[in-house]
């Protein structure tokens, strides 16, 4: 049935039930799993004299977050008794970057968190799980 699935992870506790619903696909599929976290890009839009953060040090926070994050969905599937690949990627757009990184782990199923966000919320603010199943040409499975 799925021989890879991606799991996009930011460390929300909705994402949480995303990666314990990939687990569980993998183990029933014999599917392989990778992760990815996406880091934000420097602002450099807000460069002034008054900067509050170094380039630099924003960049090794947003790694380390990341690799947090990536960090603990692989820990998870390692306890459920699979092997997880963990990737940390830094984009615009976090939905490109996932659609990016599906292809290039040559991925077949993303299963991905609903944020729930609903009526004008929604339609104003956007959502990268809307925008991955809109552009994704793989099956996304969204969880809720």
């Amino acid at each position: 049935m799925y021989k890879r699935i991606l799991v996009p992870t930011d460390g929300s506790d909705i994402t949480g039930k995303a990666v314990q619903t990939a687990i569980s696909l993998a183990k029933v599929t014999g599917a392989s799993l990778a992760t990815v976290s996406v880091k934000e890009p420097f602002p450099y839009s807000a460069i002034s004299e008054m900067q509050p953060v170094p380039p630099q040090e924003f960049y090794d926070a947003q790694e380390r977050i990341a690799a947090e994050r990536v960090k603990a969905v692989v820990n998870e599937a390692n306890a459920a008794g699979l092997n997880c690949d963990g990737y940390t990627v830094e984009a615009l757009h976090p939905w490109e970057a996932i659609l990016d990184q599906a292809k290039q782990q040559g991925c077949d199923l993303i299963v991905m968190a609903s944020h729930g966000r609903r009526g004008v919320t929604a339609l104003l603010l956007g959502s990268e799980t809307n925008r991955v199943l809109t552009h994704s040409p793989l099956p996304v499975l969204v969880v809720k």
